[in-house]
């Protein structure tokens, strides 16, 4: 006979449970709920964040109590609510679960259904200490001393403050078990706020009684906090900022302070006094009268930010209030301070950079789309219209918040996703806290399952039906993060942009004169200015002024972390107008973040590439990035030069020739600059670069107006032309803002005669210097040929034979130094290979230059070091002609040249740094003398290109310290802001170089 399967138990199994402990089972039927009467407990235990922590802490608990257990036990049956508190704190919290075992009658405390008062947390930790009111001239309502000062006081405290915490914790977390009322944030951080107050007044009876053995406390001791602190709203487990003003401030007032905060730490948290005047160097107690005169004359804008939460918290009520009374009128006018954009940008930038980028993502506190980034927008907006605006002066982050929107300043609907974003990660900050009572703002790397598992639970987060709780977690997570990122862009430019946009009619709106505000505090120098070209870009109903107004406030964000908003808000303006009918533009800044990105911080940092970019519009789409990277880096100089060569051939017209080549140069010094500015390139690529387009145009030009003379005679040219690259154009080393320096040989073919050859030659090289020079908004195009025999008195072109007779008889030392970089780049290639033997003779003599011409060498090179140098001009920071610059470099570099060509061939080499690789491969110099030459000129060759890309003209001159020193300095790849740092190590490198250089001239 087969016996029916039997009924499926009611009493659920620990599997469906989740209890994954071996002894799970066995610790059930140890307590007795492995029957029936148990279910309700056991699914109450199921949904503790973790079950099988708060299963084996019962056990401890269960055996610390002994007998007295079943009341436990009967309770917990009886009173769902308390297995809520109990089951989800104990689940929760492994560092309650270990007070509860030590402490076991303390479970009764979790019988409360409610938070206890102010009043009552303050009784209570007074109460262990058996403090009672001092007496005295000085007493006041915060001001008790302590019946039990001696070592016993700080455990005693510490067991009371546990207690206390607990009973929060408890009802904070309840409802992840059980249907319990949610505790609300801003409940939880003031109760928090009005723990760690009343902690520190019992530690301050301590401290009275401990320093004031003999009689009444003889001083005045306010207590301020700041911080979380004093904006109620505290974490479980946080440092408490405070500041200590006393009167008077003596040695017994600094002992005071010093014993509070020495009991407070061992008993309840760490109390940090960081926050006062001059930091942990500062004296730990002053006056009021000492607070002022600091805050007055010393204090930075970071230091008003951070009084904006002070608040009297203990100790001399009065005192307390004297001081926030005396400092808030500061801190509601530490906007108008010259230094403000500067301080609050970079305090900005070091709150980031504090965080490990790996853990940038997982940082609550301070990673991105964080609790600061909240926080620090907060403040911000709150110190801008604080200063007209009464309503802005609160102190909790949501009360802020509330205000805000409430005075137009923040959208109503994203002061409320903020609010809910800001709340989320708080909790889960403090749920990640309650679990060993540590300081902790990271959540658990994503691949720990079972630490996301845990704090999805703890967070009363549940599966959605598509994902489980965990998946739930983790997508909320990276919401939340976006979601802040994009509200804190918004937070300061949406207002601005509904105040000229006229977008939402029924929406508050900022005043005129708030929006002015507001901009000045994001950076802009001419707020006003800015205004107007808001109104421009969002003005009238087309749809791209609607896109414009959803683009903005991200770009605006962008701009205000440039050198130049100003400029920089201006040229997008600019670009915008003059791509009105692409309808590219406007798509590819909404669905391609990096095009967006990258333009911002080109026009916000150059006055070099906004013309540029007008005319040249298709550049800013290889602002992308394709599949092998930026898209900016994909075209090689090579093909680029063979683009502009074939363009050009397409015209007759010399004019249309040469106006195809400028285009497509154009585009390429466009390209370069923005990946210099962006930092894609190095100085040598940037330079070949540079000199590639500029001999492709040469060759384009040149090319053209041979063809167009030989079409207007009807004959083939007289004589073959070619141009010699001389300079920094030779060496392919050219800048910016770098002239072409050239010489034109030519040589008359069979049966032509000479002077018509010659003549007809110095038509040529005149209208191609005529055509390239010719005025446009594009860099200058120079062509000078001042380096030619005689200089600008000897002629433009001479015959191949003509320059050979004058090198050999009449050649000067200097003209044999120029030729050294002297390089065929433009014309018939044979004549110019012909002329570069000619010259080797000249430049690479045998034996070695003389020693004569090494002394004239010296000797000018002593003239050029004295006289050069422009009236004005600091010799410590003149990239050009300045100690350690690039003349000192080159000079140096073609010194050894000439001592050494003639037996070290690789010498023939027009480049300085090939050339210095050669005289270190060869060890004509120390490799520690070369690095120090090679680093020095590509220091100033990237020094004098961002001063080009930033000022838009060459220059070789750096500005002394100053907001144009800065963006030089970031242009140029500067780790940060700091323009002193930036010309520090300029100098510092440079000087280091001319010491090489005095030793190789000397020698």
């Amino acid at each position: 006979m087969v016996r029916p399967p039997s009924a499926r138990s009611a009493v659920p199994g620990v599997g469906r449970l989740g209890l994954l402990e071996p002894t799970a089972a066995a610790s059930l039927r140890e307590l007795g709920w492995d029957n029936v009467e148990s279910i309700p407990v056991l699914w109450s235990l199921s949904r503790a964040p973790d079950a099988d922590l708060a299963l084996s802490t019962l056990m401890r608990l269960r055996e610390g109590l002994g007998s007295d257990w079943a009341a436990v036990d009967s309770e917990l049956r009886s009173d769902k609510s308390l297995r809520g508190r109990l089951f989800a704190l104990l689940g929760s919290s492994s560092a309650f679960g270990d007070h509860l075992v030590a402490e076991p009658a303390s479970w009764q405390l979790l019988r409360r259904g409610e938070l206890p008062k102010r009043e009552d947390v303050l009784a209570d930790l007074l109460d262990a200490v058996d403090a009672v009111p001092d007496e005295g001239p000085n007493a006041g309502p915060m001001l008790f001393r302590a019946g039990i000062a001696g070592p016993d006081a700080v455990a005693l405290l510490r067991r009371r403050y546990r207690d206390q915490l607990m009973v929060l914790a408890a009802l904070d977390l309840a409802a992840t078990v059980e249907n319990e009322p949610v505790l609300p944030y801003q409940v939880v951080g003031m109760h928090l706020t009005d723990l760690a107050d009343a902690a520190l007044t019992a530690a301050l009876a301590v401290a009275v009684a401990r320093v004031c053995k003999d009689g009444p406390c003889p001083v005045r001791l306010a207590v301020i906090a700041m911080g979380k602190s004093g904006a109620c709203e505290l974490n479980y487990v946080s440092d408490v900022d405070v500041v200590f003003v006393a009167e008077p401030a003596d040695a017994t007032a600094t002992r005071l302070a010093a014993e509070m905060m020495s009991v407070g730490s061992l008993a309840f948290f760490e109390v940090d006094a960081a926050l006062r005047p001059e930091g942990k160097q500062g004296s730990l107690v002053r006056t009021l009268e000492s607070h002022l005169a600091y805050y007055k004359r010393w204090a930075r804008t970071w230091e008003f930010q951070a009084l904006l939460k002070n608040r009297p918290m203990t100790g001399d009520f009065e005192l307390g209030r004297q001081y926030r009374d005396a400092v808030m009128p500061m801190v509601w006018t530490a906007s108008e301070r010259p230094d403000f954009v500067a301080d609050v940008q970079a305090m900005r930038r070091r709150v980031e950079d504090l965080v490990p980028a790996d853990l940038r993502e997982r940082e609550l506190k301070l990673g991105h789309g964080s609790l600061r980034d909240v926080e620090f927008a907060v403040q911000l907006l709150q110190l801008v219209h604080g200063r007209v605006d009464e309503s802005l002066h609160v102190q909790g982050t949501v009360e802020a918040l509330t205000a805000l929107a409430a005075g137009g300043y923040v959208g109503r609907d994203d002061a409320a996703n903020l609010t809910a974003s800001y709340e989320f990660l708080r909790l889960l900050e403090h749920r990640l806290q309650l679990q060993r009572l540590k300081r902790t703002h990271t959540l658990p790397a994503i691949d720990d399952e079972e630490g996301m598992r845990w704090l999805a639970r703890a967070a009363h987060i549940r599966p959605d039906g598509r994902q489980d709780a965990v998946g739930v977690l983790a997508s909320e997570i990276r919401r939340n993060a976006v979601r802040v990122r994009r509200l804190h862009a918004k937070l300061f430019y949406r207002p601005l942009l509904d105040a000229v946009a006229r977008m939402d009619s029924a929406a508050l709106r900022l005043s005129p004169d708030a929006a002015v505000r507001q901009l000045a505090a994001l950076g802009y120098a001419a707020p006003e200015n800015a205004l107007g070209h808001l109104k421009a870009l969002t003005g009238g109903v087309s749809r791209k002024g609607r896109i414009q107004a959803l683009l903005l406030p991200t770009l605006l964000e962008w701009l205000g972390d440039t050198p130049n908003p100003d400029a920089g808000l201006l040229a997008y303006r600019r670009v915008s107008e003059g791509l009105d009918d692409q309808i590219w533009f406007l798509r590819e800044l909404r669905d391609e973040g990096a095009i967006a990105q990258r333009l911002m911080i080109v026009l916000g940092s150059s006055e070099y590439l906004p013309d540029l970019l007008i005319n040249a519009p298709e550049t800013i789409r290889m602002y992308a990035d394709g599949p092998g990277g930026s898209l900016l880096l994909s075209p090689q100089p090579e093909d680029v030069a063979r683009g502009i060569l074939t363009a050009s051939a397409r015209y007759e017209d010399p004019k249309r020739a040469v106006a195809a080549a400028r285009s497509l140069r154009r585009h390429e010094l466009a390209r370069v600059a923005s990946a210099d500015l962006l930092g894609m390139l190095e100085v040598p690529r940037v330079c070949r670069a540079l000199s590639s387009v500029w001999v492709a145009v040469l060759e384009a030009s040149l090319s053209a107006v041979i063809r167009a003379s030989e079409a207007e005679t009807g004959a083939p040219a007289p004589a073959d032309f070619a141009v010699i690259g001389m300079g920094r154009l030779g060496g392919m080393e050219l800048g910016y803002g770098s002239d072409a320096d050239v010489l034109f040989v030519c040589d008359p073919r069979p049966g032509e005669d000479e002077t018509k050859a010659v003549k007809w030659a110095i038509g040529v090289a005149e209208k191609v210097q005529r055509l390239l020079g010719a005025p446009s908004t594009d860099p200058p195009l120079h062509v000078d040929a001042g380096l030619r025999p005689e200089g600008r008195n000897g002629a433009l072109v001479r015959t191949l034979a003509a320059y050979r007779a004058y090198y050999e008889q009449w050649a000067q030392p200097w003209e044999v130094q120029a030729l050294l970089r002297a390089h065929r780049i433009a014309g018939d290639r044979e004549l110019g290979l012909r002329f570069l033997h000619v010259v080797d003779k000249v430049r690479y003599p045998e034996g070695g230059v003389s020693a004569e011409a090494v002394r004239e060498i010296r000797r000018i090179k002593a003239r050029v070091d004295s006289e050069r140098l422009p009236r004005g001009a600091n010799p410590a920071t003149h990239t050009k002609l300045g100690r350690g610059g690039l003349a000192d470099i080159e000079w140096t570099v073609q010194l050894m040249q000439l001592r050494h060509a003639h037996e070290v061939p690789a010498l023939h080499n027009t480049s300085t740094l090939e050339s210095l690789d050669v005289i270190e491969q060869t060890k004509l110099l120390e490799a520690e003398d070369v690095e120090l030459l090679r680093d020095a000129w590509l220091t100033a060759t990237k020094a004098r290109n961002a001063l080009v890309l930033v000022r838009g003209k060459a220059t070789d001159q750096l500005p002394g310290p100053g907001r144009l020193l800065s963006a030089v300095a970031r242009v140029a790849g500067w780790r940060n802001d700091d323009g002193s740092e930036f010309l520090d190590n300029y100098m510092r490198i440079t000087r280091r170089a001319k010491a090489v250089v005095e030793r190789v001239f000397g020698a």
